[in-house]
């Protein structure tokens, strides 16, 4: 399974690659159109991964794993939210807690990287409009998230909207694992076909009213009762057949 990253190299200059073991084989951009080596050769050790793809939207669904809801209904409508690009952050990029937030929580989710412009897609169409998946962490400030009329700074603060270090293609939609670590402590662990609207159906539902790009991503929702994190933690959040996600957490 081809897995692709974006990265920098030390001289500041940045690029794409497949990932191969500990090497990076440079590519042309845009990958999801063709996938076309330069020649270039890069050690991953001392190269700093982007983010690995630009985005030009990033869609959310939350409440979408039983175990998150808790004995609450299911959402009808599904609940689906945006985070500005602003709240980008990458593979070992710092997280800041912000001031006067009170209980921010991680939220490690599967997210869907687009590869073709899709709308108004059938659930086979969507499908098909996936170029692959990479990990996410959803970070929310829980007293804002519910004190606040809209989610736009609980789930949208800079550096709350972590995802990387890779896209992996050729994942089965429904099998796909999820793990989230917090100091080495397992906090979240789910399987894609525990998702109450599964990959298929989210494309589906997103592409009815909003037309998706190549590059777009979707977080797909979080599982469980994730604790709340302090300055100091290391939160991993690892998709298998991606990689993991590690960022340290500042106040």
């Amino acid at each position: 399974m081809p897995t692709y990253v974006r990265f920098e190299r030390p001289d500041g200059t940045r690029g794409a690659g497949l990932l191969e073991g500990e090497t990076i084989h440079a590519i042309h951009e845009p990958f999801w159109e063709r996938t076309e080596r330069t020649g270039e050769q890069l050690a991953l050790a001392g190269i700093r991964l982007l983010p690995p793809t630009e985005p030009k939207n990033i869609v959310c669904v939350g409440l979408n794993y039983a175990s998150h809801l808790n004995g609450r209904p299911v959402p009808d409508p599904p609940t689906l939210f945006f985070k500005p690009l602003g709240s980008i952050a990458g593979h070992g990029d710092t997280v800041v807690l912000p001031a006067g937030a009170g209980r921010v929580d991680p939220e490690g989710e599967i997210v869907i990287v687009i590869g073709r412009r899709v709308k108004a897609a059938t659930r086979e169409e969507g499908l098909a409009a996936i170029f692959g998946y990479t990990c996410g962490n959803d970070v929310s400030a829980r007293e804002w998230q519910r004190a606040d009329g809209q989610w736009w700074r609980a789930k949208g603060s800079d550096t709350f909207g972590v995802f990387g270090p890779a896209i992996a293609t050729g994942l089965q939609h429904d099998a796909i694992e999820l793990t989230t670590r917090v100091n080495g402590e397992l906090a979240q662990h789910a399987i894609s076909n525990e998702l109450i609207r599964d990959i298929p159906e989210i494309v589906r539902l997103v592409s009815a009213v909003m037309t998706l790009e190549p590059g777009d991503i979707i977080y797909t929702g979080t599982p469980g009762e994730p604790q709340g994190l302090k300055p100091g933690d290391v939160v991993e959040v690892e998709v298998a057949g991606v990689g993991v996600l590690r960022n340290t957490v500042a106040g």
